[in-house]
């Protein structure tokens, strides 16, 4: 039985990391922000499955909590707001879309090389144990909880700056 949940935790590692790969690869090619911003929501959702997996559960908290409820939903508001018009016509996908299914082979490549060789383990910490959630986490709140909060006020500047851009051309359009 446990060799079945062993195996059922490979495949679903396997599955959301290639579910991520895949809405990563979307970001680069489609044409419109919102579904550009469906698959970044889509790929974080994914990562955030690939944390939890691997055991990291406070960060895959942090990433589904921090990233998909908050960053992209202010994102997609900003999207919304900017009512973004796209004169492309019928084209579905951008001219990023053969250097994509190059680089896609290309790694295909690299993993199915690092699949059939020895990779070395996880990394460790300062004395070769696990990687601490505790000791991360401390760390976050006490140091570096400046920097997260700074980087919510650059978010609400840029869009606001978007905002009065848009605003002026279309004042120049008008008038």
């Amino acid at each position: 039985m446990t060799d079945f949940l062993a195996n059922l935790d490979t495949l679903l590692l396997w599955a959301f990391a290639g579910c991520a790969f895949v809405s990563a690869a979307l970001m680069l090619v489609l044409r419109q922000p919102m579904r550009v911003a469906i698959a970044l929501v889509s790929c974080m959702v994914f990562l955030g499955g690939v944390y939890g997996l691997l055991g990291l559960h406070f960060i895959a908290a942090f990433q589904v909590l921090i990233y998909v409820g908050a960053v992209m939903v202010f994102m997609v508001y900003a999207i919304m707001l900017l009512d973004p018009r796209d004169e492309s016509g019928g084209e579905k996908f951008s001219k990023l879309l053969w250097p994509g299914i190059i680089g896609l082979s290309l790694l295909a490549e690299a993993l199915a090389v690092g699949y059939w060789s020895d990779l070395p383990g996880a990394p460790r910490g300062a004395a070769g144990e696990p990687f601490d959630m505790v000791r991360f986490s401390a760390a976050f709140l006490s140091e570096y909880w400046l920097h997260f909060e700074l980087t919510s006020v650059l978010l609400l500047a840029a869009v606001v700056a978007a905002l009065a851009v848009i605003k002026e051309n279309r004042r120049h359009d008008h008038g």
